[in-house]
């Protein structure tokens, strides 16, 4: 290199003046004894023993030989002062004593864990691992900084074990003894080249590559949400937050007929508390099995590592709303069968037991673990299933029912589309998943059946015409012997409901069969439309009625009025009428009491008078000697005093002969005398009868003034 160095210098000196190819000259020799000084004096200190480490660094010491021999087979790390790499290391500066004719210092990088991350660790000296351990167990040995502690902790017997090792290295930076030990990191694999042994390098290599792909250098982060298929509906994908099963490589085999490992150590106040399989060794000791586990991860972020435990991220199993989860658990030990005796499907036993939990879970989301059961999903509402060809809902569970195939009692072959509407009782899903194993399965391999052929049964007994116009009946009886039948397998049929049968039958029988129905129906209609007919018609006269009524209402109004008018008129006028008459009436009475009382007094006083007056006229009869002289002197008196002559002036005859002269009347009737008789009363005529022809004769006289005192005496008799 020198010789190099000095031919450049003379290269470089060509073509300048002598004095400048003089002082280059002297450069150049300058230089040559500067190199020779540095190497002479490195060469120098190292055989004095005196060794630089740079602090980045750590210095591997390698002892080339020894008095006490060289190391046992298999040992790479000298302990008790054998020639082979020492455990100790030299750490960043001047290191004395270690002369180089005996000793080699390997300087290595310290070893860098990026924050987040973690590292993995292969010790290749130390002792053998123990049948069925894989990974090397746990020691205090300062996160294998301390190598020495690693190998023999306090003594002299082999403590550390050499493979891969259940401890890793959290983020920060190791001063480690990579004689020693291997750190597999996510960037590099920090070792010491032992003599050039390629297959090693190739195993390291392919255990980064390994942990690379199942993200093994980053922590394990649980509850994440994921893509899942749609408990209701498997033909979507819904976004769950996520859980993690846990399988762990190390550690005592599962019992004979387990497939899940036990839960151990979950508790934080046990003292193995393994805190979520991220503590290997307490996991181990308090009674871990390799396996999958049966306690998942929930949310959270832990620091596992990759070759002690493997994580698989699930989502969390949902039981929607509407529905709740029997649990058929492959884990536990065998409990108790509480489903009794008579109870001949199965088992049910309590929670944490294995077989068919007895009660199940309700809507919500849970930390299942699928390895460890299966959460069987049973519809709590009513749901519908269709017997109806091409038609399901979106629970799937009457994807394979089609329309039910019947002959008739006239032989025809409807099919009869059919909806049943079910309910399950929540406490009673337990049974019915032990009964069937679940819902699709009762319902294929139960309800299908059982339904088709009760129907069956139904039609065989009706025509074709009864099976189209008993519908409701059959409803009926269909709704109450299918809700005693479904009792038995813990079911509940809320209701039957039936479509109209398909008539879709070579030769059109029941099309015709129907179109009659139909002519027969629409008579029934028509017979129905025409009684509407004419009592609409009824209601329209008196529409009419009404409308004209009340056309005319103002003078109905006003005539009403005047009724109600005349009428408290007339009430007016006969309460008038009548409020006279009583005053009449007590006046009447009052005057004829007065003319009583005094008539009675004047009739007293007369016949008073009329005593004195008879003895008087007796008297004067008795005078005359006879009677009939006394009254011809009386009549005589009388006519002398009279004011009518003795022969009539006038005379007015109505006969009833046949004359014809003027003053014959009997041309006039009865009514015509009557008549005549009135006016000539009227006039002062006095009525005569003439003699032999029966004609009477109206004769006016001359009025005859009667004596007062003889008429007195009968006008007042009269009155009382």
């Amino acid at each position: 290199m020198t010789q190099l160095f000095t031919s450049s210098l003379q290269t470089l000196a060509v073509g300048m003046p002598d004095s400048s190819q003089a002082w280059v000259m002297i450069a150049i020799v300058g230089v040559i004894v500067l190199i020779v000084l540095l190497v002479g004096g490195r060469m120098t200190l190292g055989a004095c023993g005196v060794r630089y480490i740079p602090n980045d660094r750590v210095g591997i010491v390698e002892k080339l030989w020894s008095a006490k021999g060289s190391l046992a087979e298999g040992r790479i790390i000298a302990a008790n002062g054998e020639a082979g790499y020492e455990a100790r290391l030299l750490r960043g500066g001047i290191h004395f004593r270690k002369w180089s004719w005996q000793y080699r210092i390997h300087k290595v990088p310290l070893v860098t864990i990026p924050q987040g991350k973690v590292g993995y660790i292969y010790a290749r000296d130390g002792a053998t691992l123990q049948p069925g351990q894989t990974l090397g167990r746990v020691v205090e040995c300062a996160n294998f900084q301390d190598a020495e502690k690693f190998l023999f902790g306090d003594g002299k017997t082999l403590r550390g074990q050499r493979g891969r090792q259940r401890s890793i290295l959290r983020e920060g930076v190791y001063a480690i003894n990579l004689a020693a030990f291997v750190v597999i990191t996510e960037q590099q694999v920090y070792h010491l080249d032992l003599g050039g042994n390629r297959g090693e390098l190739e195993k390291l290599v392919g255990w980064q590559q390994e942990l690379r792909s199942c993200n093994g250098f980053s922590p394990v982060v649980i509850g994440e949400e994921m893509s899942a298929i749609d408990p209701l509906n498997p033909d979507k994908q819904i976004a769950v937050d996520s859980i993690g099963i846990v399988t762990i490589h190390d550690g005592p085999s599962l019992a004979p007929g387990e497939i899940i490992a036990p839960a151990c150590g979950n508790d934080p106040q046990e003292t193995n508390y393994h805190n979520n399989y991220q503590d290997p060794e307490a996991f181990l000791a308090a009674g871990g099995r390799r396996g999958r586990q049966y306690v998942p991860l929930t949310d959270g972020t832990y620091f596992i590592n990759r070759w002690f435990a493997s994580i698989e991220v699930l989502p969390k199993t949902i039981v929607p709303i509407g529905y709740v989860g029997v649990v058929v658990s492959y884990y536990g030990p065998m409990g108790k069968d509480l489903s009794g005796e008579a109870f001949r499907h199965g088992e049910r036993v309590a929670r944490g037991e294995r077989g068919v939990w007895e009660k199940p879970l309700g809507p919500g989301k849970y930390p299942f673990n699928t390895y460890a059961g299966v959460l069987v999903l049973v519809p709590t509402t009513n749901f519908v299933l269709h017997w109806v060809t091409g038609r399901t809902e979106t629970h799937r569970y009457d994807d394979t029912l089609k329309s039910i195939e019947m002959v008739t009692k006239d032989a025809y072959e409807p099919t009869l589309p059919l909806s049943v509407v079910v309910h399950i009782d929540y406490m009673k899903a337990p049974s019915v998943i032990q009964r069937f194993g679940d819902v699709k399965k009762l319902i294929t391999q139960t309800l299908d059946p059982m339904l088709s052929a009760y129907f069956r049964d139904v039609a065989h007994k009706r025509t074709m015409l009864a099976l189209l116009q008993e519908r409701d009946s059959i409803q009926l009886e269909a709704r109450k012997e299918l809700q005693r039948r479904f009792e038995e397998f813990d079911i509940q049929c809320v209701d039957v409901l039936i479509g109209k049968p398909d008539t879709q039958e070579a030769g059109g029988k029941i099309e015709t069969l129907l179109e009659q129905l139909r002519q027969r129906q629409l008579s029934v209609e028509q017979i129905e439309t025409y009684q509407r007919q004419r009592a609409a018609s009824e209601e329209q006269k008196k529409l009419n009625e009404a409308q004209a009524m009340a056309a005319r209402q103002t003078e109905l109004t006003g005539s009403k009025v005047q009724i109600e008018i005349a009428r408290n008129q007339a009430d007016a006028d006969l309460e008038r009428a009548r409020k006279q008459a009583e005053q009449t009436i007590v006046t009447a009475e009052a005057e004829s009491k007065q003319r009583m009382l005094a008539g009675q007094g004047e009739a007293k006083r007369i016949g008073e008078i009329g005593q004195a007056e008879a003895d008087v006229l007796r008297q004067k009869i008795a005078s005359f000697m006879d009677p009939k002289l006394y009254a011809v002197a009386v009549l005589a008196e009388h006519l002398s005093k009279s004011s009518q002559p003795l022969v009539p002036q006038q005379v007015f005859t109505a006969g009833g002969g046949g004359g014809s002269g003027a003053g014959d009347s009997s041309g006039l009737g009865l009514m015509g005398t009557l008549v005549n008789l009135l006016i000539a009363e009227k006039s002062g005529f006095k009525i005569q009868s003439a003699a032999g022809n029966g004609n009477a004769e109206l004769t006016r006289a001359t009025p005859v003034t009667p004596d007062p005192a003889l008429i007195a005496p009968k006008i007042e008799a009269r009155k009382s």
